[in-house]
């Protein structure tokens, strides 16, 4: 498709059926031509919008059980806070590996498709088994189901990333994730208030074991729609490749494992940002519920309800913000800006009185506006063949975190109490905050791309762009094989990682040592 197609908004029309293949226009024909069937359509984009935010669904809503239900499963399991945080830390230990090379898996291997409904079953697999578990009073066959839950927990959250940068590229992306970010919530937020309503509801004569294995088989069914909504996504993605004879839904070139060492730094503080920023948020959430009722006398029911705010104010903000970010750039600044009050959310849990539902209020406002800025900035860095790898990796090192760092907040707590886990926390999100300022000076040696806004970005882009054509017309660059290739490749990386494009009319000699080989 045409540049200016490819950044229209979401929502806008689009009153052509012309589709660029290998230079020759295709015209669609019949129910392909029409605003229902067109892919490039708003209402088709929106259908796929809609299946891509509720993939992960089940998982969010499935993710937090152990946090509905703390004092449940404490009492009904007879385990103490260290041993209850394993149910995180569990979920977490496989990713460390996993999410990397599920991200290679969906490159090279099974293809986002394919790949997408395999990290389902393992979600859907593994909370039938923490069901299980608890419907016979084993919290071993409990800790093997969070554990299986794991294996496909992350690695769907890596398919849903990689099928939002495939469909919605360039204005758009920073929204999209906002979205699926907001639904993903939704679901976190549901579990976070009927799970223990759910719980209430069953019949006190039953053990207490029997009333949780009830709750948590409610997760299981919200599993499946994830996955149906996984099985719709391959279907539409396929036949979307299949009409615009383009590969959406797919990473693109082929990828290697040494790329890693070649991250940029920016990419690798990223890294840090993102691990010392979600291992502060999602353990204490974990742990909230109990909080809640012993520092400010709530009963379970309101504790939930305020444990649950991060998830509900990012469900409402995400979109908000990152529409904002959208239309503002400035990514690090935001980025900063949410670490600051997060840090600042920590400081009042731990050291006043103030009421919680303001504090978690604006933890959760803080917690929405750094993932909207964080994530897409991998899009920014990194070109489009290695995103899958590269958040697979964001999200191992995130999960390395959040294996450690729950266990050792969880023996904090039964050691030192609350107050020094707070304190704990707070640590963590200055390391964050010191990674995120080290990114922008970084950035800013670099030329500031990651920070600039929406309307330099786009200038920026075009200016690249063009002296690059004009550089493409240097004869002076093609003294050698050798020199050409060397300078084609340079061009092109960068190019592929601020999201420019090349025109197709090359210069003739480029194309000339292009056929024999030396441009590859």
């Amino acid at each position: 498709m045409k540049e200016n197609e490819e950044t229209k908004p979401l929502l806008s029309g689009r009153s052509d059926r012309v589709i660029e293949d290998n230079d020759e226009d295709v015209i669609l024909t019949g129910c392909g031509a029409t605003a229902a069937c067109d892919p490039r359509q708003s209402l088709h984009r929106f259908l796929i919008l809609i299946l891509i935010c509720f993939l992960s669904f089940g998982s969010y809503f499935c993710y937090d059980n152990p946090a509905a239900l703390q004092s449940q499963i404490k009492s009904a399991m007879n385990v103490n806070s260290s041993q209850y945080m394993l149910l995180y830390s569990l979920y977490s230990w496989p990713n460390v590996i996993l999410c990397f090379f599920g991200g290679f898996l969906l490159d090279r291997v099974f293809g986002i498709r394919f790949g997408t409904i395999v990290f389902g079953i393992f979600v859907l697999i593994g909370q039938c088994i923490f069901a299980v578990g608890a419907s016979i009073n084993s919290y071993v066959v409990m800790e093997i189901g969070r554990f299986v839950f794991g294996l496909g927990g992350e690695n769907l959250a890596v398919a849903q990333n990689t099928y939002a940068v495939s469909w919605f590229k360039n204005k758009e992306l920073n929204m999209v994730f906002g979205l699926q970010l907001s639904f993903s919530r939704v679901g976190s937020t549901v579990n976070m208030n009927v799970m223990k309503p759910i719980y209430d509801a069953t019949s006190e004569a039953l053990p207490d074991y029997k009333r949780l294995a009830i709750a948590l088989w409610v997760g299981a069914g919200f599993c499946i729609l994830s996955m149906i909504c996984g099985l719709m996504l391959w279907y539409y993605d396929a036949r979307a490749a299949r009409i615009t004879k383009k590969g959406l839904g797919e990473t693109g070139e082929v990828i290697k494992l040494s790329d890693v060492k070649d991250f940029p730094l920016t990419l690798w503080l990223i890294f840090l940002v993102c691990v010392m920023y979600y291992v502060a948020v999602f353990p204490f959430i974990g742990l909230g519920t109990v909080f809640f009722q012993d520092k400010f006398d709530f009963n379970p029911t309101e504790a939930n309800l305020v444990n649950s705010l991060v998830y509900f104010i990012s469900a409402g903000a995400s979109p908000v913000f990152g529409f904002a970010v959208d239309k503002t750039g400035r990514n690090i600044f935001w980025v900063v800006s949410g670490v600051v009050l997060t840090i600042a959310a920590h400081f009042m849990l731990a050291f006043t009185f103030i009421n919680p539902f303001v504090t978690m209020s604006l933890m959760g406002i803080a917690y929405s506006l750094l993932a909207c800025a964080l994530w897409p900035i991998v899009a920014y860095i990194m070109p489009e063949h290695q995103l899958g790898t590269a958040y697979g990796f964001m999200q191992s090192i995130q999960n390395l975190g959040l294996a450690i760092v729950p266990m050792v907040a969880g023996q904090i707590l039964d050691e030192k109490g609350y107050l020094i886990l707070e304190v704990f926390f707070s640590v963590l999100l200055c390391v964050a905050l010191i990674g995120s300022l080290c990114l922008y000076l970084v950035d800013l040696s670099e030329g500031g791309f990651l920070n600039m806004s929406a309307k330099e970005r786009e200038f920026h882009k075009k200016s690249i762009a063009k002296r690059e054509v004009e550089k493409q017309n240097d004869p002076h660059l093609l003294k050698s094989p050798l020199q050409a290739r060397s300078a084609f490749a340079l061009r092109n990386r960068y190019l592929s990682r601020i999201g420019a494009k090349l025109p197709d009319h090359f210069n003739p000699h480029v194309k000339a040592l292009s056929r024999h080989g030396v441009l590859q």
